[in-house]
């Protein structure tokens, strides 16, 4: 190497000796400090930063490097120009992604606090995903010399035919962002829906929602279907419930017996049936009360969940009966007596036959 082509390089020479020590104390003293921060702060957005700087520190500076020693090479202007322009949108990318996982490890960290942490976590890292990525596509595009203007047109023209082709699955995504925002049910919860469609709710997805019912069987509801249904939820704000279970005596009972004796049984099964809770009282009303029939009673009590209400009624349906009979309580047969007036059957104009079997 001639002296004049030493002189030349000597720039170069610096430049990356300045370049290495710059990432060495960075890497030696820098990284120490966020050592210690990480331990002292003991959260996951300093453990991801620091493991973010510590990967990040290499690929930089060698990049770096690289553009430094490529310029310092007897290389045509135009590949020089190209190289150059690789080179530096390799190092945007890069910094592009360090800005999109410095957001990531920020909303885990405000997540972490929040009850939607599992369902809100994928669809923000998708949508920051391609925000980011857009403005790396923009970037490269404009290095390359492509003009956005064309670029802005297509995409303006390709989204109005996409939402139109997709705007059965677009709706139901942003019905999913309400129903993980509003938090109307919660997975585990039991509803029903308006037209009928009943059970737990088993997953909250971005498209629809799956409920099984009691049988087994998996419902599955688009999110805006969900989100514009009348919905029953039957574990808020408590999965307790309370119930009547209707009891029809006969107008020959005492009303007054009627009322102490259901009680009082009602009474002893609360402990010993499951499903009943314990901390609540049964009664007993006479709602809705005369019946064309039969007086109508009505035993009031509290279950603990939605599906306990069957065999907490069939249990106490068993041991009331057996007791009204022991007290000796009837219960009526659905009857309807009809009575004929002799003198207003010419009124009626009756066929002879009916006249004489009236007589």
């Amino acid at each position: 190497m001639t002296p004049q082509h030493f002189e030349r390089a000597l720039p170069y020479f610096e430049a990356i000796a300045a370049l290495i020590a710059v990432a060495w104390i960075v890497r030696l003293i820098g990284l120490r400090y966020l050592h210690q921060w990480e331990q002292q702060s003991a959260s996951r957005f300093a453990v991801g930063l620091v493991r973010l700087t510590e990967s990040v520190i290499v690929p930089l500076t060698i990049l770096g490097i690289t553009n430094i020693a490529i310029n310092f090479l007897p290389i045509p202007a135009k590949i020089l120009h190209l190289t150059n322009r690789i080179l530096w949108v390799t190092i945007l990318c890069i910094c592009l992604y360090c800005c999109s996982r410095i957001l990531h490890l920020a909303l885990d960290g405000w997540l972490a606090h929040r009850q939607v942490a599992v369902t809100m976590r994928e669809p923000i890292h998708f949508i920051s995903n391609i925000v980011f990525a857009g403005f790396a596509l923009m970037i490269v595009l404009d290095n390359l010399g492509v003009s956005l203007t064309a670029v802005w047109t297509t995409l303006g023209v390709g989204s109005v035919a996409v939402a139109l082709a997709l705007q059965d699955t677009l709706s139901n995504f942003f019905a999913g962002f309400y129903v993980h925002l509003d938090h109307p049910v919660h997975v585990g919860d039991y509803i029903k829906l308006d037209n009928g469609a009943e059970g737990y709710v088993s997953q909250l997805g971005w498209r629809s929602a799956r409920i099984r019912n009691l049988g087994g069987n998996i419902i599955v509801v688009p999110n805006n279907k969900l989100a514009s249904a009348i919905v029953t939820n039957f574990s808020l704000p408590d999965p307790s419930m309370s119930i009547t279970i209707p009891v029809n005596v006969s107008y020959e009972s005492d009303p007054s017996q009627v009322e102490r004796v259901l009680s009082d049984e009602a009474r002893r099964a609360v402990g010993s049936v499951p499903g009943l809770v314990t901390t609540d009282v049964p009664s007993v009303s006479f709602i809705p009360g005369f019946g064309d029939w039969a007086m109508q009673f009505g035993v009031n009590c509290k279950v603990t969940t939605f599906v306990d209400q069957y065999p907490v009624q069939h249990e106490l349906r068993k041991r009331l009966l057996a007791r009204l009979r022991s007290e000796g309580i009837r219960i009526p047969y659905p009857q309807r007596d009809i009575h004929f007036r002799m003198e207003e059957a010419d009124e009626l104009q009756l066929s002879p036959q009916w006249k004489t079997k009236a007589s």
